[in-house]
């Protein structure tokens, strides 16, 4: 019965990984927490299924804008706001391109991560594979960030306790 519990915990805190206001963010204190699942699988099970989101999350973007900008008017402000967003971080990409992505998934706050990192490589034009690259080192450093705070959390409560 502990097996099946822990796996369906498990399975919970890849779900809660995968939807775009949590992400890490709330799944590894999800996990760790609340589930009281080992930190070092908790941590496991939610980088993975982060680092799976990202490609996924790109290959779709290009599918939808594919099929969206078939209609004219679509394509027209597409178009528009692409070609803005790019001329005013072009510096940016060719500079920080790899980096600032990575770093932008890696910092675990509100409106970064997978989600957000792979709707701005792929407006701002940063090829699949350089953000494949990106958003695993960027999902790898989170986890670590958010996994060590939870633990510390929870250290520093049970001192004070």
């Amino acid at each position: 019965m502990a097996i099946i519990m822990g796996l369906h915990n498990l399975l919970t805190v890849a779900a809660l990984t995968l939807l775009p206001a949590l992400e890490l963010r709330a799944s590894i204190p999800w996990g760790i927490l609340a589930a009281g699942e080992p930190w070092l699988m908790v941590l496991i099970v939610a980088v993975l299924a982060n680092i799976a989101l990202g490609p996924i999350i790109y290959f779709c973007l290009d599918k939808f804008v594919n099929i969206v900008t078939k209609v004219k008017f679509i394509e027209d402000i597409y178009r528009f706001l692409v070609k803005r967003t790019q001329k005013r971080a072009e510096q940016a990409i060719e500079k920080y391109g790899f980096l600032g992505i990575t770093l932008f998934v890696a910092v675990p706050l509100p409106g970064s991560g997978s989600w957000t990192g792979a709707l701005a490589a792929y407006l701002m034009g940063l090829g699949y594979k350089r953000f494949v690259l990106a958003n695993t080192i960027g999902v790898i450093i989170a986890g670590i960030l958010v996994t060590a705070l939870t633990l510390l959390g929870t250290s520093a409560y049970a001192m004070v306790a």
